[in-house]
């Protein structure tokens, strides 16, 4: 059955209806206010996140991000246990490969490890399914398997818990480069998972969403959104394959970028809240559907996230490029949201 019958067959109006977002959370308080939403729970584990960060301009957004995120921890006093690095890592050459200098000028030097001491998760996004003329994803995974740097990717899909010691996240990292419509795997510089990779992922995260966990709390991340109000829109393939696995095993989050904006959606009887993070550097895209149909947040505009956990809830929060809190919310292990 092709994605677009499958699609058909299901009833849109439990994922598109806006009345858990504008409704129910409406009726959870009053708005509170800015310092409610940056409060810091001194017991909680920290972690922050950037998407589509790599670009190849050098007068592009990236530093102003990375600088708003190495600001915004000091000012707050965040000893931020994890980067997450939500793909499209690398946009054009990576002359070199490993040994390009781009390694440490946009990576090494902007997330410096003076700020950020710890792993930096990282997932492949399409422009690092690139040949230009190497393989950009080749090198991505050699680099973390040099062992001499906080660059994080042990495989294309893979699992960690967060944190490292009593951790409180099982986090399962996917790769969302599906294949093109006609079922083929290259086309010009551009290349994606094969079929049988394809298929091989899924049967592996299958397996994953059942293994028995200690954490209260399961997150997946992968570049490309399953749901997104940004240019590219929902993606059939993990609509199809990824969210009828999320509400079997009531996952709690999916982290994405690909869609050059911040989102936060929300869906009526949907256990995972999904969270887009694409304002690390490169040119911001438009709003296709706008935030007060399908939301509860949506907006093109620079910035970073951040993530912090504790045994009760998970607490999340949009920032701009200097730092300034744009959208917040938490929720528990049972899947109650509060918006911040």
């Amino acid at each position: 059955m092709a994605a677009s019958d499958n699609l058909a067959s299901i009833d849109r109006r439990r994922f598109l209806r806006s009345s858990f977002a504008f409704s129910a959370l409406a009726t959870l308080g009053s708005l509170p206010r800015i310092a409610a939403a940056l409060r810091l729970d001194s017991k909680a584990a920290e972690l922050l996140m950037v998407g589509d960060w790599g670009y190849d301009d050098d007068d592009a957004a990236q530093a102003g991000v990375a600088r708003g995120m190495r600001l915004y921890a000091q000012q707050h006093r965040i000893q931020s246990q994890a980067l997450l690095m939500l793909g499209d890592n690398w946009y054009g050459e990576l002359a070199g490969g490993v040994q390009s200098l781009r390694w440490k000028k946009q990576f090494e030097e902007m997330y410096p490890a003076e700020a950020f001491d710890c792993p930096a998760y990282a997932i492949l996004g399409n422009h690092d399914y690139q040949r230009w003329p190497e393989s950009k994803v080749d090198a991505e995974l050699e680099y973390a398997r040099m062992g001499k740097t906080r660059w994080t990717m042990p495989a294309r899909w893979y699992r960690f818990e967060f944190p490292a010691t009593n951790p409180l996240m099982t986090v399962i990292a996917l790769d969302s480069n599906m294949p093109f419509a006609d079922g083929s795997s290259s086309r010009g510089r551009d290349f994606t998972l094969t079929p049988q990779q394809q298929a091989d992922q899924l049967a592996w995260l299958t397996t994953e969403l059942k293994r028995p966990r200690t954490t209260p709390f399961l997150v997946v991340m992968g570049h490309h959104p399953v749901y997104s109000d940004g240019k590219h829109g929902d993606h059939p393939i993990l609509v199809r394959d990824w969210d009828p696995l999320f509400h079997e095993h009531s996952v709690h989050l999916y982290l994405a970028g690909h869609d050059h904006d911040m989102q936060h959606l929300e869906f009526e009887h949907h256990p995972t809240s999904f969270f887009l993070s694409g304002g690390g550097g490169a040119d911001l895209y438009d709003l296709k559907i706008d935030p007060s149909k399908r939301g509860p947040y949506a907006q093109k505009v620079y910035g970073f996230s951040h993530l912090s956990v504790t045994p009760k809830q998970l607490t999340l929060r949009h920032l701009d490029s200097n730092g300034r809190i744009l959208h917040a919310f938490a929720k528990t292990s049972t899947g109650a949201i509060t918006i911040l």
